[in-house]
């Protein structure tokens, strides 16, 4: 499976972007999509999570109410939408494919190159 994330780039405090994973190769519908990020300085944490028929959802505290995952299995993609976005939020996104529904990294054994994000105030 190999995943190529796309969508970042630079936004002023308040607006929106959408990050998009395509997901190509042996892709088993089943599998489980989840996106990470990784601010300068800080360890890499587990954003939102979705499970393989979109039914599950999780998103880490600070993104809750603003951050939309979701996925079209038809097109082996999955999205992030980011509204509200705030300085904070200023990272470099990964997205990741894996069996278990966790917002644990080691969970997932697919990882894109990273797009990032930067949110300026």
């Amino acid at each position: 499976v190999q995943l190529q994330a796309c969508g970042g780039g630079l936004v002023q405090a308040g607006g929106s972007l959408r990050l998009s994973c395509a997901a190509s190769g042996r892709t088993p519908s089943y599998i489980v999509m989840g996106w990470f990020r990784q601010a300068p300085g800080k360890e890499r944490e587990s954003v939102a999570v979705v499970s393989w028929n979109g039914a599950n959802t999780y998103y880490v505290d600070s993104v809750k109410g603003r951050f939309t995952i979701s996925r079209d299995n038809a097109k082996n993609t999955v999205y992030l939408q980011m509204n509200s976005l705030k300085p904070e939020d200023t990272a470099v996104y990964y997205c990741a494919a894996g069996g278990r529904f966790s917002a644990l990294e080691q969970s997932y054994d697919y990882w894109g190159q990273g797009t990032e994000v930067t949110v300026s105030s």
